[in-house]
């Protein structure tokens, strides 16, 4: 009795914190609940909420005798966008671009993923993680300006080639416009090559070496066994890089300002934030990117992106 009586007094005298954490040790879900209420709360304020606000924005129209916004909710910004073939072009240019840099990021970030997960040694691989995350340390202006300096005429790419009596194929600004889509394209390429890299790498060291070795067993050709065993088990993780390249292509607008004189979604919005001072007309045409991604997601999702997240 007496320590029973003794434990009475130990948890009487605890203090408010004591019991609190008791509490929560016996109520497992409020305990998780509060431990990601900060960040659901901070994501559902900061990043739904501006979503919020960028929608209600592009709802709003631009008086063109005084330049004040009008606070009346209307779809004449979208009408603008639908019925405009210039905003047409420009957003089929972006997302071609956005596809054709993903496509060419997996063609290239596969081999390179695969054999730092199935071929190379231990110090190896160490030394190509290190490689494939070095230009992520650099700034991303000066990785652009770089490749400036390399397209532009009397650059370097034109010093190299000249002894030869050959010229840069590729051009900043001019009246050849695949030539400006070509160093848009090979600069996005370069810049987020590494995050198609790891996502495929991760997932193809994921792959048990049995599978392998029973498709082997099983009289599985090399190639078979790329096509029917890896190939099928590392696509997710290539839709997972794709998020990555795709979206971050989608919307910039630096590169192509620096190596091209094209137009993408970014630029238009950038300027009718800047120059035109058109903030419903931008927050209207920014959310074309916003809606393209989230089908891009839902499709990603349905191919098994997120299964191992």
């Amino acid at each position: 009795m007496s320590e029973l009586a003794g434990d009475s007094d130990v948890v009487a005298s605890s203090g408010p914190g004591r019991r609190l954490s008791a509490f929560l040790f016996r109520h497992r879900r409020l305990q998780l609940g509060g431990l990601l209420a900060g960040p659901i709360g901070w994501l559902a304020i900061a990043y739904l909420g501006s979503l919020a606000v960028l929608f209600l924005t592009s709802l709003w129209r631009l008086d063109p005798f005084s330049g004040k916004v009008i606070h009346d909710y209307g779809l004449q910004n979208f009408e603008e966008l639908a019925s405009n073939p210039v905003y047409r072009t420009i957003t089929i240019r972006t997302v071609g671009t956005a596809a054709a840099v993903t496509a060419a990021c997996a063609l290239i970030a596969f081999p390179i993923a695969y054999y730092m997960a199935r071929i190379a040694t231990d110090r190896t691989r160490r030394l190509l993680v290190i490689a494939v995350l070095m230009p992520l340390w650099a700034s991303y202006l000066v990785k652009v300006y770089a490749w400036q300096i390399l397209f532009q005429r009397d650059g370097l790419l034109d010093w190299l080639l000249s002894p030869f009596g050959l010229s840069s194929p590729f051009e900043i600004s001019g009246t050849a416009e695949w030539k400006q889509y070509a160093a848009v394209w090979i600069t996005f390429t370069y810049l987020w090559l590494p995050y198609m890299i790891l996502p495929v790498y991760a997932g193809l060291e994921r792959i048990p070496s049995s599978l392998l070795e029973a498709s082997s067993d099983l009289g599985g050709r090399s190639g078979t066994t790329f096509r029917r065993v890896v190939l099928p088990l590392a696509f997710p993780a290539v839709v997972a890089g794709s998020i990555f390249t795709f979206s971050l292509t989608l919307g910039d607008y630096i590169t192509p300002q620096l190596v091209s004189s094209t137009q993408f979604i970014g630029n238009v919005v950038y300027a009718n934030v800047g120059i035109a001072n058109n903030l419903p007309f931008a927050a209207a045409y920014a959310t074309v990117p916003v809606a393209i991604m989230v089908v891009y997601l839902v499709v990603a999702r349905r191919l098994g992106a997120f299964e191992h997240v």
